[in-house]
């Protein structure tokens, strides 16, 4: 018996999801922004183009057109704020309920035998679908908060404390986030869709049977 499509389709996506969130979850790139700095040398002013990013474990800060780069752990108010907690301990708990899934699911599917565990690989599909929606909720509340976030008064706005004229957008790290989270979604989805017994199994065993009695007869 063949390997359904819809449990390939799952086995498939599922790790694909499982690398681009954790790619998101570990680079810091979740937010970034610039900021212009003037500096004084040999009585001229000149302005340095600062590139800061943000992640949900580590920040960075490069100058442009140049090899100067600096990053470290988050801290201070960023990484006391809430909903920066509340992304990190989604992501993680998303990445581990989506790693169990798939060892499920490659339990489930079992395609060097015969038969699949169709209730193993149900189970595999559901903790993967619960880890997509996880990390598309961590991924919806950084984005919508995402220039609040780590601001120590809303009045500031979203102005940092050492870059006056920092603006805020939203960086490469959470588009992989967000394909990473709708892959799991529907490998998860699929491998639920496979829990289904198809019906021609069912109708090819009755035909067998009914065959038996009616050629016996005929001998007869």
């Amino acid at each position: 018996m063949h390997t359904p499509a819809s449990m390939v389709m799952g086995i498939v996506f599922a790790p694909l999801g499982l690398v681009l969130v954790f790619t998101a979850a570990i680079t810091p790139q979740w937010r970034e922004g610039q900021a212009r700095l003037g500096m004084t040398a040999s009585g001229s002013v000149e302005t340095l183009l600062l590139l800061r990013s943000d992640g949900l474990w580590e920040s960075c800060l490069q100058v442009e057109h140049s090899e100067l780069k600096q990053c470290w752990p988050v801290g201070g108010p960023y990484q006391r704020d809430p909903r920066v907690r509340l992304a990190q301990g989604l992501v993680l708990t998303s990445l581990f309920l989506c790693g169990t899934g798939i060892v499920l699911a490659c339990i489930g599917v079992r395609c060097w035998t015969d038969l699949p565990l169709r209730g193993v690989a149900a189970t595999g599909g559901l903790l993967v679908v619960m880890a997509g929606l996880l990390s598309l909720t961590a991924l919806g509340v950084y984005t919508h908060n995402l220039g609040r976030l780590g601001m120590v008064s809303p009045s500031q706005g979203i102005n940092n404390h050492r870059f006056p004229h920092l603006s805020l957008r939203p960086a490469g790290s959470l588009y992989f986030g967000w394909l990473g989270s709708c892959l799991q979604v529907l490998g998860g989805s699929a491998l639920l869709f496979g829990f289904k017994r198809p019906r021609y199994s069912l109708r090819s065993s009755r035909l067998k049977r009914a065959q038996v009695p009616t050629a016996f007869n005929c001998d007869m």
